[in-house]
């Protein structure tokens, strides 16, 4: 995430480890400062207490985000519409793994259903969920599959999305250190992708193979 001041940075970099390890009401003020190494009253002066540490903190986080999925997006443009959704998957993971702390803590907290985390983020999540569906279904109708279940299918994407960070302990022995998470991103793309083809690709597929037997 972007933050130009080094000092306000090292705060978020801090209370965002103490908010992973320890939720956001188990974290003091004080245990932020000290691990940042500043006087509590910097992060009055700079983030007005807590809650408003959070709210940057996740405002960045999705700005980020969004900047980081919309590079993505323009790069492939020239791309298929499936490769375009590969592309994306690609860029959600890797700024995911990237800020693997912080989005272990939204997304801790929504399935907690935080009201605070959840009013924070509904317009990002809706943003969100906009350019997977479009892409997603886009490539189905293209390819012509018309499966009445396509939005489950589109659940059951957005939910890949998710576990590595939703069900972080169980996938704890997969994380750790920048070529870990290197190495992560591509399998677990990968493992996505394989999963997209035979969704889009294959069942259509198996679909014509039916309608020539009969």
């Amino acid at each position: 995430m972007k933050t130009t001041n080094p000092t306000k940075s090292n705060v978020v970099k801090a209370a965002t480890a103490l908010f992973f390890q320890k939720g956001f009401d188990g974290t003091s003020v004080r245990d932020i400062a000290d691990k940042a190494d500043v006087n509590v009253s910097l992060i009055s002066y700079y983030f007005k207490g807590k809650q408003g540490l959070l709210e940057y903190a996740v405002t960045q986080f999705y700005e980020t985000y969004f900047e980081h999925i919309e590079e993505a997006l323009e790069e492939a443009q020239s791309l298929s519409t499936l490769n375009q959704l590969k592309s994306l998957i690609f860029s959600i993971i890797q700024y995911k793994q990237s800020n693997h702390q912080l989005t272990c803590f939204i997304h801790r907290e929504l399935s907690l259903d935080s009201v605070f985390v959840r009013e924070m983020t509904v317009t990002y999540l809706a943003k969100e969920n906009h350019y997977i569906s479009r892409l997603f279904y886009q490539a189905l109708k293209e390819y012509n599959n018309k499966s009445g279940d396509r939005h489950l299918l589109l659940m059951q994407l957005k939910g890949m999305l998710l576990t590595p960070y939703v069900m972080q302990n169980e996938w704890r022995n997969q994380l750790g250190g920048d070529h870990s998470d290197e190495m992560f991103v591509n399998r677990y793309v990968k493992i996505i992708e394989e999963w997209l083809d035979f969704i889009i690709l294959e069942r259509k597929q198996m679909t014509n193979s039916v309608v020539h037997i009969k």
